[in-house]
């Protein structure tokens, strides 16, 4: 047999595979779409090479980044304003009593974790664009509502709901960014959304500041308006969440046909998929059984307690040192700064040198070092605890990381959705046990709280650790030197069938 015969053979060899795995993932159920159009776009496949990558890059990330950032920005804003409103008067109008604002601080997450599960199914049942549009419109009227509030129980209520609505917020966003992004591109990506965070800080100081200087005269107090204000700009942005964010990338009107297959062949090395509908209890199971996912939620949890400290006493700490409510909005901005230096560092660190887990504990340190400064600090000495109270938002960054991290090691549509719904959610219990470590009977120094967010912060370094040793582990058990990964080896019926990351023994982990 001659060489071109041989390859002939070969060639009729994998087609016939290519079908045979096709052929069984289609009868399943379980052929991602990305598969079915790739299929019916054959004839735009020879044209790809003529596709510049790093434009259409541009071109994504002008399209779909803006609008996550804005998503972010808005439910950090919409949240913390009742960190803002602590310094407004928001205690004095609805009577609060003792441990009355802790617990409303908190039930919002509450809220937030008891509809992660049902969310599991939304999130695989409904496009994520339209279903994040439609619950940011939702949580906004939450927002506005909640300036009807005429005391503690109906203050309680409003912010529950905003966290029943706000639960959406990050499995929507991981699920969406993974669908235009390869691994490597999705942590800038990721920090880039993410930046609304630290943002919403800074906006949220500014816009108390000028809230606070309405007369009392008013109709509304400065709390209610700000309520108000916050909430109807936040339906607007859910409007055009809906409008103008594609459900997928095979769904973008502002792509051409060429352009998606270039866009999906280069997306398809991540082996994760991009929709696929039917829902699978047995990636459940698996997500169950799988030690990554009890490795990330436990590490989330306990770098969400230092956040939920960040987000509902920061202005508190800094009003107790002596600051008029005024000054104490402004002086609380910094931290957003300090919030958006440390995402970018970690995004565009990781995009260079990948070693998640290096940059998560690189975060960590800054912010250990904080906890210890608010904490043992006397109190006259001003300038060492703001710095501390700074500090410690160098914990934000990490979250980010940890997101990117799930939606890049978890495959299968079911197990990637559960796996996003879980690690928000524990989260939100992180941000339940941070505002509960405030006890009315420690103020003004809150020294507990203050020495829980260095613990915590230390617990997550080393949980972290442990789950880049276990990657490492995978990966040596998988790895085949002659099993050489590219693009094109990625763009097979297997890549988009519904395969888990454990099922696809292809599948390769990243730290």
């Amino acid at each position: 047999m001659s060489a071109s015969d041989r390859e002939s053979a070969k060639g009729r060899e994998v087609d016939e595979n290519v079908t045979d795995v096709a052929g069984a993932s289609a009868s399943s159920g379980g052929m991602d779409a990305a598969w079915t159009y790739l299929e019916n776009h054959r004839d735009a496949d020879a044209k790809t090479a003529t596709i510049d990558l790093a434009a259409l890059r541009r071109k994504i990330d002008f399209r779909i980044v803006p609008l996550m950032f804005l998503c972010y920005t808005l439910q950090f804003l919409d949240k913390v304003i009742l960190n803002y409103a602590a310094v407004m008067g928001i205690r004095t109008d609805l009577n609060l009593q003792n441990n009355d604002f802790s617990n409303v601080a908190t039930f919002l997450f509450v809220g937030l974790l008891c509809f992660e599960i049902p969310n599991i199914y939304f999130l695989q049942a409904v496009p994520a664009a339209k279903w994040l549009g439609l619950n940011v419109i939702l949580w906004g009227t939450a927002t506005a509502c909640g300036a009807a509030a005429y005391n503690y129980q109906t203050l309680l209520v409003s912010r529950v709901f905003l966290g029943v609505f706000e639960a959406t917020i990050a499995p929507s966003l991981m699920l969406i960014s993974s669908q235009w992004y390869t691994k490597s591109e999705q942590a800038p990506r990721f920090s880039f959304w993410y930046l609304g965070l630290g943002l919403g800080q800074i906006v949220g100081g500014a816009v108390s500041y000028g809230f606070q200087h309405m007369g009392p005269n008013a109709q509304l107090a400065g709390w209610r308006t700000m309520f108000v204000t916050l909430g109807v700009l936040t339906v607007v942005a859910g409007a055009a969440v809906i409008l103008f964010l594609p459900d997928t990338p095979m769904k973008a009107r502002w792509l051409s046909d060429n352009e998606k297959v270039a866009l999906l062949k280069h997306v398809s090395v991540n082996k994760t998929g991009i929709e696929n509908r039917k829902f699978r209890a047995s990636e459940i199971v698996e997500a169950l059984m799988d030690p990554q996912l009890y490795l990330l939620l436990l590490s989330v949890i306990l770098l969400s307690v230092s956040s939920g400290v960040v987000t509902s006493y920061s202005a508190t700490l800094i009003g107790n040192l002596g600051y008029k409510p005024k000054e104490a909005a402004l002086m609380n901005m910094p931290s957003g700064a300090v919030s958006i230096f440390f995402t970018l560092f970690v995004g565009i660190g990781i995009r260079r040198q990948s070693h998640r887990w290096a940059w998560i504990i690189a975060c960590i340190i800054p912010a250990i070092i904080g906890g210890a400064l608010m904490s043992f600090l006397p109190t006259t000495n001003r300038s060492g605890i703001l710095a501390g109270i700074y500090l410690v938002n160098a914990v934000v960054a990490p979250l980010a990381v940890f997101y990117n991290w799930t939606v890049a090691n978890v495959g299968g549509a079911t197990k990637r959705a559960f796996a996003a719904a879980i690690i928000s959610g524990s989260f939100s219990l992180g941000n339940i046990i941070g505002p509960q470590t405030f006890q009315a009977r420690d103020a003004p120094e809150y020294r507990p709280a203050k020495l829980a967010v260095m613990g915590t912060q230390a617990g997550c370094a080393f949980t972290t650790f442990l789950l880049f040793l276990y990657y490492v582990w995978q990966n040596k058990r998988r790895n085949n030197t002659s099993d050489v990964e590219t693009e094109d080896a990625a763009l097979s019926p297997e890549a988009w069938a519904r395969m888990t990351d454990k099922e696809n023994k292809r599948f390769r982990y990243t730290y």
